[in-house]
């Protein structure tokens, strides 16, 4: 489902698109002149790029192009040229909690990604909960220059679940915010969640919802509900807790005709669901997150408390399940769910660490290994799912696509170079990386932000290194 942009049906009193309002990253002045030569544009043909005055100028058959005196000159022989990548599921933890992550190291670790946008979950400390608040973090995350950064606003004050925060304001203000989630905790009440979906309809908005019902898990929940959690004493979630929540707000999409985007989703009867209601053509949409594809529930008969995440891993005929859905278009983007931790909150016992996994310089590798190693999608379907479909669920226009006139922003990734990832050579801050150790297949070795390079990796290096704006 192609999914409505959340500028349609904006009051005319909603702020115009600038780089002022929308997280736009990057110094005064424009970029210097950039050609990337032999890159496979998508998978699917060979092209020469010319990149002037931030945005791409020219796109032709390979070896048609010169550079212009002074341009940078990329040889991307060998290399798949995607739209940068969007993440709309990101936690920078900045303000509150910055010995876990900042927002400057947060976007460095998404430049190493790929990623040229990244949309910054609500639950920092203070909450992301008015405009001011909003306002900084969009200020925060043009500082850094690494990335555009949009603030998502909270659902409701505090992230407590009882009264609306500040909507129209975060939508009026700077930061232009479009995406409200309460992640990390359920909109339970149906009430709220219901005039939440009504405001935000007023504005073209979009209520990212953490789908699941806490009234289905007992105190202590940390795993999948299932027969491995009864073996090793470890308090479950249910399946039935995520497609509870995701029929229940399908059909109050329905009733305010606003719409919905679901987190994570995680479980074949979460699925169901979702085809339920897009079957009834329900302005719904869904993510899922690398990790999900990837990892299952067996990894955590050991307890290490790397795998601990919320929701859950899953068995392997759920990740299965999400693949297959990620193919056949009933899930419509990926999204990271970075979600970083100092060491002192992640090394505990399974039951005591806290919940999360880092994700956004590993996120590229883990779909190749999953969805295109695999043959479930080729290079434009993860163009679709990890960059076009997430800027059209977030409204960001600047991203997204790779033609003529539009903003150079980019990713060059070699998808036969394999690298063993190390949580030491992380940019992020913190080391809570599930994939530790293991040899993925597919590297980013460029990301290009409005003409700029953001990330280069050096061919003696596994590690991209990082180049602010």
């Amino acid at each position: 489902m192609t999914p409505t942009s959340p500028w349609e049906g904006a009051p005319a009193t909603a702020p115009r698109a600038t780089a002022a309002t929308t997280g736009q990253a990057g110094a005064a002045g424009p970029a210097p002149a950039l050609l990337v030569t032999g890159a496979s544009l998508l998978g699917e043909r060979t092209v020469d790029l010319l990149v002037e005055d931030g945005r791409v100028a020219r796109l032709q058959d390979a070896g048609t192009l010169s550079a212009p005196a002074g341009a940078t000159v990329l040889d991307a022989a060998g290399q798949v040229l995607l739209p940068g990548l969007v993440d709309l599921h990101t936690h920078l933890r900045e303000p509150g909690r910055e010995d876990a992550e900042t927002i400057a190291t947060g976007s460095a670790a998404a430049a190493a990604g790929g990623y040229t946008a990244v949309l910054a979950m609500a639950n920092t400390a203070p909450v992301t909960d008015t405009a001011e608040a909003a306002e900084r973090v969009l200020d925060l995350g043009r500082a850094a220059g690494l990335v555009d950064v949009q603030p998502i606003g909270a659902v409701t004050k505090g992230l407590d679940g009882a009264e609306l925060a500040e909507l129209g304001l975060m939508r009026r203000s700077r930061a232009a915010v479009r995406v409200f989630s309460d992640d990390g905790r359920c909109v339970a009440d149906g009430r709220v969640m219901r005039r939440a979906l009504e405001y935000v309809r007023a504005f073209g908005g979009v209520v990212s919802q953490h789908a699941q019902d806490p009234d289905l898990a007992g105190p202590g929940a940390c795993c999948h509900e299932g027969e491995l959690s009864g073996r090793l004493g470890l308090p479950g979630w249910p399946a039935a807790a995520e497609a509870s929540i995701i029929a229940r707000d399908a059909e109050l999409a329905r009733l305010t005709g606003s719409r919905v985007h679901v987190a994570h989703v995680t479980t074949a009867e979460g699925l169901a669901a979702v085809r339920a209601a897009k079957a009834r053509g329900t302005d719904l949409t869904c993510e899922v997150t690398p990790h999900h594809l990837m990892l299952t529930t067996d990894l955590l008969t050991g307890y290490d408390p790397v795998y601990k995440v919320n929701p859950p891993l899953r068995p392997e005929a759920d990740a299965r399940a999400l693949r297959e859905a990620l193919a056949d278009g009933t899930i419509d983007a990926v999204a990271t769910d970075h979600a970083p931790h100092a060491r002192h909150d992640k090394e505990h016992a399974f039951v005591d660490a806290a919940f999360g996994m880092t994700g956004l310089e590993t996120a590229l590798a883990v779909v190749a290994e999953t969805m295109v190693t695999t043959g479930l999608l080729d290079w434009a379907g993860v163009a679709r799912v990890m960059s076009t479909t997430p800027a059209a669920i977030a409204g960001l226009a600047d991203h997204g696509r790779v033609e003529v006139g539009a903003p150079a922003n980019l990713v060059l990734l070699d998808p036969a170079a394999s690298t063993t990832v190390d949580r030491e050579r992380s940019h992020s801050l913190a080391r809570n990386t599930p994939f530790h150790g293991r040899t993925l297949t597919g590297a980013v070795r460029s990301t290009v932000l409005r003409g700029r390079l953001t990330a280069t990796t050096p061919e003696t290096s596994e590690t991209p290194e990082v180049h602010p704006c």
